[in-house]
């Protein structure tokens, strides 16, 4: 398999889990159970989750209310973006 199918299956992988952080976090918060520290929704957004934790937050009406997370999530995945144009897409090319 080559080698940006790889990245693809990745990014693919932590968004879903990222998208799924924000399900379990949200049904949590309704059921009024232990809840997903932020730090870690965080950790997976930076891990490439972004996309996931964005389409999640908006999807479920979760920690939209949150400064740190209506401007940390998006300001998260511009910098993935322009990581990904730099540096990562060259040498998938």
């Amino acid at each position: 398999m080559e080698l940006y199918m790889y990245f693809l299956l990745y990014l693919f992988l932590v968004n879903a889990y990222a998208f799924w952080l924000m399900y379990s976090d949200k049904k949590k918060a309704i059921k009024n159970q232990y809840r997903i520290p932020e730090k870690t929704l965080f950790t997976w957004a930076l891990l490439g989750g972004s996309i996931g934790s964005i389409t999640g937050m908006q999807k479920f009406r979760h920690k939209t209310r949150h400064p740190k997370f209506r401007i940390g999530m998006p300001l998260i995945f511009i910098v993935e973006g322009y990581l990904f144009f730099e540096y990562v897409l060259p040498v998938l090319i």
